[in-house]
């Protein structure tokens, strides 16, 4: 019986479909576990051999844990909303729901045929209505609350109504915007209910606001900070600027304690961790305010204004020599001079396209224009130049800082670029952050109230200082910043949201969904509104509760009531929600079972019996994006006791990334010719990636292939190759694995000529989970020699060679050494290791030439996590009428390792002679007996009497003269 991996792969995917082998109970008293990956987006390329490595490792960790008797719920689905389907909309007028379906049936053909043990009747699509529907629920509810920091937690907006019904907002320690007036009970109670609406958005933990963003002309949408790389779109790298605009934005500044508090309490990388830790920036100083003094040029400049700033060094305040606003700080038009405006105005320009992460990334330029204005010194009321620099940030902070040149590098370097004076308040000592703070004994040089303080004393003199003057006061600040939730797209879930009167208003749940209309084209319209501004059925219908057509839509009129106006029927938002808005709550939506999804996004009992997710598996270019916004979310929805846990993953592991190897050609500049890579020494030479495919094991080119190549072989029609030795030799490099650079290797391929087996174990086989490591092709014959050399060891020519014979003592021996390092490596993410351990226990077996069936079917069951089709293939030959899967994990039996004898080396005068087995519970004495009645040592000694013998028992035996 030869072993024919297509055919035993191909079988076992079928039984595991038709019986829904892996299929999860929602009831079971077996303990539960919940193993998940970050769902993939279903692109139009499918998956490469890089793709599936944490989906290996969480399908090993999920069929073990089945092993040892959990009912495991191993789910999967598609984040199938986003830009690249809209991008290949746009190019070729099909509709992104078509290409979406069409990528997921590739994926899904994929998934299956490298034998994941996923749930499929669970699955998850975020562009389906009915998935998304409940992401539109849940964007209500956040409208409809606000958050308390009294009680340190989200309330229904209801609760804070009646609040500023019976104390106006004066006393209310909630989260809000900035520029909230103050008004008492009186005045709430007699504001306009339009008024009142208006005030309750600056409270609502979703809410309508004109923010800086990150505005892509090209791609006509808004993109956050994780979907910028290198100042340019992550899509396509187009330019990327930065402009105002009116979005929904998210109030997740709110929870930016609770983010901090709750990394204590979870399973995560230390890595990870501080990445949020940075992103969120939490840090202790003081509000200080300061005043804009009246103009000394010829130009008026508007004089009532102050600027805030917080600084982390209040103590620092007599070192403040200037002030630096962020560009587009909304007070900069204003107090900025005649004189100086067309230098701001030309500044500004250049800075809107630059992108915050350039600008917080960019330590070494050094750019800034002066406003002529100039603040007040809140003490010694001298005046201070206003400057903007883009090093600035608006939306950190105040968007404004005091400038201290003798205290900060930044401001140092901006000083004498600009030749500012630098006064000195401190007596030549070390006044970085970690050095200052850390000393007590740092003491401050000027002004009579600080003078000799410590840095502690001063701080708090500071501030209190400021407290008397009313223009400052202590507080915290927090990098973290209100996430804009608008994405001007078409292939996204569509906000349930009407305008009446530019205010607005939430489509009541019970006629959710509000699905995707059709659209001519999915561009942006030619006036510059988002594509659903094309969309001809885009009104909602405040009578019949359903989406009409807009030219029922009825422009107000003076004097006019709404109901004459508008007939009930106003127009929908025309922005759609970003990718983040599906996945930060798609791990609830698996713990349903698909036949009761229906009245909830998922139901008590499911939420109660799965609570969150025990292991997550998915990259690390996620920490500052899904992750966190997902456990914003989850926070969100614990307040108002939707769910009952707090963090959405007990336990997360970051997969490292498989690299492709590369390969380039190298044409000669100015010339169509392209030398061979030994021959490009002293030249001047362009590298050029091409496909893999036309590359053999020994770096030479398939000239003809590449010129034969449907996608770009024209390039290369009329090239001249300059060989050496008769070949092509191409330059290689490990790189990212990506399309972009022809080094993608496809899972298909693999699996047809070597098992899903074989890329199972491979991937493992590569390094660490956790580590970087590149991809070799040739590399997987060895583990494919393996599962060809198991197989072997059950089945022979003439059929199955396992028996009930009795294991010998190095039978068990193989198999318990065996069981404790596979179960130690999977419990430790060690998957690596224990590839070469099955290696090992294999060629014992095959030396011991072992048939016993205790002891090959419990290595099966070892084995079967990782090669799960070769393992459910013999497991069935040997008898068994179930799926390896029920089978429990083997225990193991120190006994087994335990020797009951040593290989003695006997040595004379300190050389070893020979080797003498001996019982290990031997006496001292009777080691020494056995040994020197031996007739090697008899025939050593010729005759003489040794001068002593040494024993060390378990040890050595040396016999001396």
């Amino acid at each position: 019986m030869q072993y024919h991996f297509n055919d035993i792969e191909a079988k076992w995917q079928k039984y595991w479909a038709e019986n829904q082998t892996f299929k999860a109970s929602n009831n079971s008293d077996k303990p539960k576990y919940y193993v998940l990956d970050m769902f993939p987006y279903p692109s139009g390329a499918g998956l490469h051999v890089g793709h599936p490595l944490g989906y290996i490792a969480s399908d090993i960790y999920a069929r073990y844990k089945r092993h040892k008797g959990f009912n495991v719920l191993h789910p999967q689905g598609y984040d199938s909303f986003g830009l690249p389907a809209e991008q290949y909309a746009i190019q070729t007028g099909q509709h992104p729901a078509i290409t979406t379906e069409t990528n997921i049936k590739t994926y899904r053909r994929q998934l299956d045929q490298i034998g994941f043990s996923f749930d499929w009747s669970r699955e998850v699509r975020t562009s389906s209505p009915e998935y998304y529907k409940w992401t539109q629920w849940i964007f209500i509810q956040l409208f409809e609350s606000y958050y308390c920091f009294n009680d340190n937690k989200a309330k229904h907006i209801k609760e804070l109504i009646y609040v500023f019904k019976v104390n106006g907002n004066k006393d209310a320690n909630v989260a809000c915007d900035d520029n909230v007036e103050e008004f008492t009970a009186e005045e709430w109670n007699s504001f306009s209910e339009d008024k009142q609406q208006d005030i309750l958005l600056q409270y609502r933990l979703t809410y309508l606001a004109e923010t800086e963003v990150n505005w892509c002309p090209a791609l006509g949408t808004v993109l956050a900070n994780d979907e910028i790389v290198n100042g340019v779109s992550e899509r396509g790298g187009h330019p990327v600027i930065r402009k105002k605009m009116t979005q929904w934005s998210m109030r997740i500044s709110a929870y930016a304690e609770r983010l901090l508090q709750g990394l204590d309490t979870i399973d995560w990388t230390d890595s990870l961790k501080e990445s949020q830790r940075n992103w969120i920036g939490k840090s202790v100083g003081a509000s200080v305010t300061f005043n804009v003094m009246p103009s000394v040029s010829s130009s008026a400049v508007e004089t009532s204004h102050q600027i805030e700033v917080f600084t982390t060094r209040p103590d620092t305040i007599f070192g403040v020599s200037f002030m630096t606003l962020a560009p587009e700080h909304e007070l900069v038009q204003k107090i900025t001079t005649l004189e100086q405006k067309a230098e701001v105005d030309a500044y500004i320009e250049a800075t809107a396209k630059r992108s915050e992460r350039d600008r917080m990334a960019d330590v070494k330029t050094i750019s800034g224009a002066f406003t002529g204005a100039y603040a007040e010194h809140p003490f010694s009321k001298e005046p201070i130049p206003i400057w903007i620099g883009d090093y600035v940030l608006a939306g950190y902070g105040t968007g404004a800082v005091m400038s201290v040149p003798c205290g900060d590098q930044r401001d140092y370097d901006f000083a004498k670029h600009f030749n500012i004076p630098i006064p000195n308040i401190f007596e030549g000592v070390d006044i970085s952050e970690e050095a200052y703070t850390s000393k007590d004994n740092v003491t401050i040089t000027n002004s009579d109230f600080l003078n000799g303080m410590n840095y502690k004393k001063a701080t708090k003199r500071a501030i209190f200082e400021l407290e008397q003057l009313g223009q400052g006061q202590g507080k915290i600040n927090y990098r973290l910043r209100d996430a804009v939730f608008s994405r001007q797209r078409y292939w996204g879930e569509p906000f349930p949201v009407y305008y009446v009167d530019g205010k607005p208003q939430m489509i009541d749940v019970q006629h959710l969904p509000i699905t995707l209309p059709e659209v001519e084209k999915y561009l942006p319209t030619e006036t510059g509104e988002p594509p659903l501004g094309r969309a001809d059925i885009w009104a909602w219908d405040t009578k019949n509760n359903k989406v009409v057509s807009n030219d029922l839509v009825i422009p107000t009129e003076v004097g006019t009531t709404d109901e004459e106006s508008h007939n009930g029927i106003y127009p929908l938002e025309l922005n759609t929600m970003p990718g983040w808005a599906g996945s930060s709550w798609y791990f609830f939506r698996y713990m349903e079972e698909k036949a009761n999804r229906g009245e909830a996004f998922a139901s008590q009992d499911a939420l109660n019996y799965w609570e969150n997710v025990d292991l997550y598996i998915g990259g690390s270019e996620h920490a500052t994006g899904h992750l966190l916004y997902s456990r914003f979310w989850v926070k969100f929805l614990k307040d108002r006791e939707f769910v009952s846990v707090d963090e959405p993953f007990k336990k997360l592991i970051n997969q490292g990334m498989i690299l492709g190897t590369s390969a380039f050609v190298y044409r000669e500049e100015g010339t169509n010719t392209y030398l061979s890579q030994g021959l490009i020494e002293g030249k001047n030479v362009l590298p050029i990636h091409v496909k893999v495919q036309y590359v053999n094991a020994s770096d030479e080119l398939d000239i003809e292939g590449l010129k034969n190549d449907d996608e770009f072989g024209e390039d290369f029609n009329n090239a001249e190759f300059i060989l050496e030795d008769g070949v092509y030799k191409v330059g290689r490099e490990v790189e990212k694995m990506s399309k972009s650079k022809y080094n993608v290797v496809n899972p298909d391929a693999i699996c047809e000529q070597y098992g899903a087996d074989s890329l199972r174990l491979y991937e493992m086989f590569l390094g660490p989970l956790e580590q970087a490591k590149p991809w070799n092709t040739a590399g997987i014959t060895g583990v494919h020699g393996f599962l060809k050399k198991l197989w072997k060891l059950y089945v022979g020519d003439e059929g199955l060679k396992v028996n009930d014979t009795k294991p010998t003592k190095d039978n068990l021996k193989t198999l318990h050494k065996t069981i404790k390092k596979v179960e130690e490596d999977i419990e430790n993410f060690s998957f690596n290791t224990s590839v070469s351990t099955f290696m090992i226990a294999v060629n014992e077996l095959t030396a011991q030439k072992c048939t016993s069936k205790e002891v090959l079917e419990p290595l099966l069951v070892l084995l079967s996590p990782y090669a799960p089709h070769i393992a459910e293939e013999l497991y069935s030959l040997l008898g068994n009428t179930e799926s390896i899967s029920t089978a429990s994990f083997p225990k193991f039996d120190a006994s087994h390792l335990v020797e009951s004898s040593k290989n003695y080396p006997i040595s004379f005068n300190g050389k070893m002679r020979f080797t003498l087995e001996l019982p290990m519970d031997m006496s001292k004495e009777e080691i020494e007996k056995t040994v020197m009645a031996h007739e090697k040592t008899i025939a050593q000694l010729e005759g003489r009497t040794p001068k002593k013998v040494i024993v060390v028992p378990g040890k050595i035996v040396n016999i001396v003269g």
